[in-house]
C-alpha cells in the first residue's frame, strides 16, 4: 500500500521532522534533488514561483539544473521569500541565474519545460492574478509541465479547483495528499511520483491499494476445494421498469468473474423470462410481485438468504413498498454481509439511521456523490470539499463501510480508510455501479476482511474498465464490456502471488 497523508498530517509531520533535528533548509534540498533526478528536462527551462517554501523548491532545482548546464530561466510572481527559499534564492543569483519578474507579455512557449512552484498541498481558496494569469499561459503553452508538489491551484485534500496548472508530470514531495487522487487529479495530471525525503507521519494515514496488496486474496485456487469454500451469493433486484441492472450484476457474478461460488439470482416473477435467457452459472430465484415491482414476502427472503454469506440488494429494484419492507427485513434479520446499492440506498435514505446502525449484518454501503448527499443530508459541493473526512465520519457514525465512488473510489469503516485509483472515464455509462455491485458481492463471499474486499472489488472494477477501454475507447465502450474484461483484471492480480 502506498502511503496518503492529509495536507495537515503532512504538515505537523514536516514540523515534527524539523523539531526533531532535520534542518528545513536540508529538507527543500532533498525535495529539489529528488525532483530533478526525476525528470528528463527538456531545455531551456523555466521555473515558475510563488513565495513560499514551494518556491524554494524550485530554487533548489533551478541551482542544479544550472550545475548541470542545462539553461534554466527563474520567473517570480513576486520578491517574497520564506526564510530557507531565500537562502536558495541567493545561490541562484551568486551563480548569476536569470531571474525575471512574471508579466503577461512572457512567452512561457519558448521554454521546453515549466516547473511549476507557485503554491503547494497547502493551498486553499480561489486562485487570484496574478497567479491565475501565469496558470493560464502555462496551461496554453506547448512545453512539458512539471507540477512540484501538487498542480498549483489544485486543493490537496479534496482534488478540486477552479483553475489549476495542468501538468504532464507531478513530483509529490514527501507523501502524496489525497488531492493527488481524488475527483479532478487524473484531468488535471498525466502522470504522477511521489519522492520521500525522509519526513515520517506523526497522526493517522490513508492507504492507496495496489495490486500487490490483494495477491493473497485473488491467490490460485487449491484442488481441494468446493464451490461452497467461495461464498454463497444471492442478488437481489430488477423490475419490469429496470431489467437491465439486475442482469450486469449477475452477469458478473454468475460467469464466475468475480470468483463467486455460487449465485442465486432473485428477480420478480414479471421479468424472469426476460432475465433467465442471459444467465448460465445462476441459480435463478423468482420473487413475487405487482406486476412491475417485487412485493415482499417474509418466507421467500428468508429462505433466499438462509445459506448465503453476501447478498447484494438494491441494482434496479425500484423504490416501492415491497422493496422496502425486504430491506428492512435483511437489515433486521440478515447476519451476513449485505451490499446496499442504487435504489437500496434510496430506501436507506428515508429509513431511521438507528435502522443503519443497529443493523444485524455486515452493512456495505456503494453511494456515488449524489446518493451519499441523500444519505447524509449534506450538500454535492459539500461532499466534494471534503470527501474522505465526510465518509469517514458517516461510516463511523452509522457503523457501516463506506465505498464512495468517484474517479478515485474512497473505502473506510471510519477508522482505517482506503483509496482505490484505478478506473476510467469510459465507465461513465449505465450499469457501471451494477457491475460493481456483482463483483463486490462475490469477493465479500470469500474474503477474511470486508473493508479490505470491498477495496479489491473496487480496484478490480477499475481494473476491469481500464482494460475494457483500451479495447473499445471511452466514448464507446458499455458496463458489460467491463464484465468481460474482469477475468484479466482478476489474473493480473493472482500472477502476482507468491507463497511465502
Amino acid at each position: 500500500m502506498i502511503r496518503i497523508l492529509s495536507v495537515e498530517n503532512m504538515r505537523k509531520s514536516d514540523a515534527a521532522t524539523i523539531a526533531a533535528g532535520t534542518p528545513g533548509r536540508e529538507l527543500m534540498f532533498r525535495a529539489g534533488r529528488a525532483i530533478f533526478d526525476s525528470v528528463n528536462w527538456k531545455p531551456p527551462v523555466a521555473i515558475l514561483c510563488g513565495s513560499g517554501n514551494n518556491a524554494g523548491d524550485g530554487y533548489v532545482i533551478a541551482k542544479l539544473l544550472h550545475d548541470a548546464e542545462i539553461a534554466c530561466d527563474l520567473i517570480l510572481l513576486s520578491e517574497k521569500f520564506s526564510e530557507d527559499g531565500a537562502y536558495y534564492y541567493s545561490l541562484c543569483k551568486e551563480a548569476g541565474i536569470p531571474s525575471l519578474t512574471w508579466d503577461s507579455s512572457l512567452n512561457l512557449s519558448e521554454y521546453g519545460t515549466i516547473v511549476d512552484c507557485l503554491f503547494g498541498t497547502g493551498f486553499r481558496g480561489e486562485v487570484r492574478d496574478p497567479a491565475r494569469e501565469a496558470i493560464e499561459a502555462v496551461n496554453r503553452s506547448s512545453a512539458c509541465v512539471i507540477a512540484v508538489d501538487i498542480n498549483s491551484g489544485l486543493n490537496g485534500d479534496s482534488g478540486m479547483a477552479e483553475t489549476c496548472v495542468h501538468s504532464d508530470l507531478t513530483v509529490s514531495v514527501g507523501s502524496f495528499q489525497p488531492g493527488h487522487f481524488l475527483n479532478m487529479a487524473k484531468d488535471v495530471m498525466k502522470a504522477k511520483i511521489n519522492c520521500d525525503i525522509g519526513i515520517e507521519p506523526v497522526d493517522r494515514t490513508y492507504a492507496l491499494i495496489e495490486s500487490s496488496d490483494l495477491a493473497e486474496l485473488f491467490q490460485p485456487r487449491k484442488n481441494h476445494s468446493n464451490k461452497g469454500t467461495y461464498g454463497y451469493t444471492a442478488l437481489i433486484g430488477g423490475s419490469k421498469r429496470y431489467s437491465g441492472a439486475i442482469r450486469l450484476a449477475g452477469m458478473a457474478n454468475a460467469a464466475m468473474r468475480a470468483g463467486a461460488g455460487v449465485v442465486k439470482l432473485a428477480v420478480p416473477d414479471v421479468i424472469f423470462t426476460t432475465v433467465a435467457p442471459a444467465v448460465l452459472e445462476s441459480t435463478m430465484y423468482p420473487l413475487s410481485d405487482d406486476g412491475n415491482e417485487m412485493v415482499f414476502t417474509e418466507k421467500e427472503i428468508a429462505e433466499l438468504v438462509s445459506n448465503v454469506k453476501t447478498v447484494a440488494f438494491g441494482m434496479g429494484i425500484g423504490t416501492g413498498e415491497g422493496a422496502g419492507k425486504a430491506l428492512e427485513y435483511l437489515l433486521e434479520h440478515y447476519t451476513g454481509r449485505l451490499v446496499v446499492d442504487a435504489d437500496g440506498l434510496t430506501l436507506l435514505s428515508r429509513m431511521d439511521k438507528n435502522r443503519i446502525r443497529n443493523a444485524a449484518c455486515t452493512l456495505v454501503l456503494t453511494p456515488h456523490i449524489k446518493e451519499f448527499s441523500r444519505l447524509t443530508g449534506l450538500s454535492t459541493e459539500e461532499i466534494l470539499n471534503s470527501p474522505i473526512a465526510v465518509a469517514e465520519k458517516y461510516a463511523k457514525e452509522n457503523k457501516v463501510i463506506l465505498l464512495l465512488k468517484g474517479p478515485a473510489t474512497v473505502i473506510t469503516d471510519g477508522e482505517t480508510t482506503y483509496l482505490t485509483d484505478t478506473g476510467c472515464a469510459g465507465m461513465a455509462t449505465a450499469g457501471s455501479g451494477d457491475v460493481l455491485s456483482g463483483i463486490l458481492a462475490a469477493i465479500l463471499g470469500y474474503s477474511a476482511d470486508p473493508l479490505l474486499g470491498t477495496a479489491a472489488a473496487a480496484w478490480i472494477n477499475g481494473k476491469a474498465g481500464e482494460a475494457a477501454q483500451r479495447i473499445y475507447g471511452s466514448i464507446s465502450m458499455t458496463a458489460g464490456d467491463t464484465v468481460a474484461s474482469i477475468p484479466e483484471a482478476v489474473l493480473s492480480v493472482s500472477e502476482g502471488y507468491t507463497q511465502e
